[in-house]
């Protein structure tokens, strides 16, 4: 007899804190994500109706607390909540094999799998929380991030917006780009956003995500589409967060939205 796991619902997190902050809550938690516990921050603005909500995805060795303490805070002055989790191998789920991405295959691909598969849990679970309005969500990838969350916005009708920051096509030369491109290729995924909002927001001088692997995304994609470029290398200024929440701010909540009302 096959025993099937349970299906966890929002009810089921496991809420480790929660503090007031400017502009709303910081509630550290662990959500269900594909029967697994899965690290999260969930900011959550002071609002009358139930916001529109980004689900933040971190690059490569960083961890949630870097998204939900730069982006997120950035997104919760203008009314948008946000969602931050700890990536497979990283924050609080660092393990020892994370090297063995590097260099085994199959690892590499089984850790691309288990990352789409859990992103696109969490905004299933985005969707279905009573705190958010289910039907105005997005997704904003970071780096390693930016190649998780296109994939994950093009499989998920839930995703109505995506920013990628530092983030592009896969590197020329990428180990194993054959295989990795059978279960992520974001040239494949952003064709299938056409009608979506898309922002890009790139440094000129990233020696990480070239330049060119962020155009050659670009130039895939569908409209409505825009790409901004700062005078930067990988690590992105403030101004970008802004102008990203901004961005947002009009593709979630209207033209007009202004930032909260400072209490």
């Amino acid at each position: 007899m096959i025993t099937r796991a349970k299906k966890l619902s929002v009810r089921d997190a496991a809420v480790k804190s929660t503090r007031g902050i400017r502009d709303g809550r910081r509630i550290v938690l662990e959500i269900p994500l594909i029967g697994e516990m899965v690290p999260a921050v969930l900011l959550l603005p002071t609002a009358k109706v139930r916001p529109p909500a980004a689900l933040l995805l971190h690059g490569y060795g960083s961890r949630k607390e870097q998204m939900a303490d730069s982006v997120g805070r950035t997104l919760l002055e203008s009314g948008i909540a946000s969602l931050s989790i700890d990536l497979p191998l990283h924050g609080e789920r660092e393990r020892s094999v994370e090297l063995d991405a590097v260099r085994n295959p199959l690892v590499l691909v089984s850790q691309w799998r288990a990352a789409l598969a859990e992103c696109g849990a969490a905004l299933e679970w985005m969707a279905e929380h009573d705190e958010v309005d289910g039907h105005r969500l997005a997704v904003v990838g970071y780096s390693m991030g930016s190649f998780i969350g296109v994939m994950v916005a093009a499989r998920s009708d839930h995703a109505k917006a995506l920013i990628l920051a530092a983030g592009g096509d896969l590197p020329e030369g990428t180990p194993f780009t054959r295989l990795v491109r059978t279960v992520a290729d974001p040239i494949r995924a952003v064709r299938r956003l056409e009608g979506r909002p898309l922002l890009m927001v790139h440094g000129t001088r990233d020696r990480t995500v070239r330049p060119e692997q962020a155009a050659r995304l670009f130039e895939a994609a569908g409209e409505p589409k825009e790409l901004r470029w700062y005078e930067t290398g990988h690590w992105l200024p403030d101004a970008a967060t802004r102008d990203a929440a901004v961005w947002l701010s009009e593709r979630l909540q209207g033209p007009g939205a202004r930032r909260q009302e400072r209490r």
